[in-house]
């Protein structure tokens, strides 16, 4: 038995000509992934399929976006060219979103910040510490990745801090990184860290304030917390 393409689909069931008669906004996620891979297999249509697969991950496509070629695989129909499609289309996604936000918007409350760093953090499968600077008026001069790997003050290095923020002559900074594990409270090492960075910038005259433990959804503010 020959796979369907969507070519040879009944005319209503086709998400292309669907799309092009109504809209990308009328179709289900489903159908636009179902664009992407054309195929289905032999007991199903390219629709179906993905309806299987966002079944799979709950439906929600900032999960899917964690997925790798070896999860698409388990899927009958979906070889490593089409797991790739899709993958790539969410990367996409998840720059198209970076993009929206204006470099130079002014940061005024945690969620800005989370905001911010969660398309560059939420899928991250180890930790990462950036630094976000900003001017006198609170708007982001730029955001630096620090390290990579568990956060201590071994891995984070002060002085490449103050020295980011001193040559973009930023008088403010905020401190983010991310927790893989989905809990977003801060370990002794996390709080240690903020205090050691905190009083370092009070001698450069400046004011970190706020350090944001990114996960996947929710977020920790040690500002919000009254720690900093």
């Amino acid at each position: 038995m020959e796979k369907l393409n969507i070519n040879q689909w009944a005319e209503e069931d086709r998400p292309r000509e669907k799309m092009m008669q109504k809209g990308a906004a009328a179709l289900s996620d489903a159908e636009l992934l179902a664009i992407l891979i054309g195929s289905g297999n032999t007991e199903e249509t390219a629709v179906a399929l993905m309806q299987r697969v966002l079944a799979a991950c709950g439906n929600d496509l900032n999960r899917l976006g964690k997925w790798e070629v070896r999860d698409f695989s388990r899927f009958k129909g979906l070889g490593p060219a089409k797991s790739i499609t899709i993958m790539a289309a969410l990367e996409l996604g998840k720059r198209r979103k970076l993009q929206e936000r204006p470099e130079r918007a002014a940061i005024r409350s945690s969620a800005d910040i989370y905001d911010l760093f969660h398309p560059l953090l939420c899928d991250l499968p180890t930790e990462e510490f950036w630094i976000l600077l900003l001017n006198q008026a609170s708007k982001v001069i730029d955001k630096i990745r620090i390290s990579t790997g568990g956060i201590d003050q071994t891995a984070v290095d002060v002085r490449t801090i103050l020295r980011e923020a001193l040559l973009q002559r930023a008088v403010q900074m905020a401190l983010v990184h991310n927790h893989p594990s989905g809990n977003p409270n801060p370990s002794r090492a996390d709080r240690t860290l903020t205090e050691h960075i905190k009083k370092a910038a009070q001698t450069m005259n400046i004011l970190l304030i706020d350090h944001i433990i990114v996960t996947d959804g929710k977020y920790y503010s040690f500002n919000d917390e009254g720690i900093i």
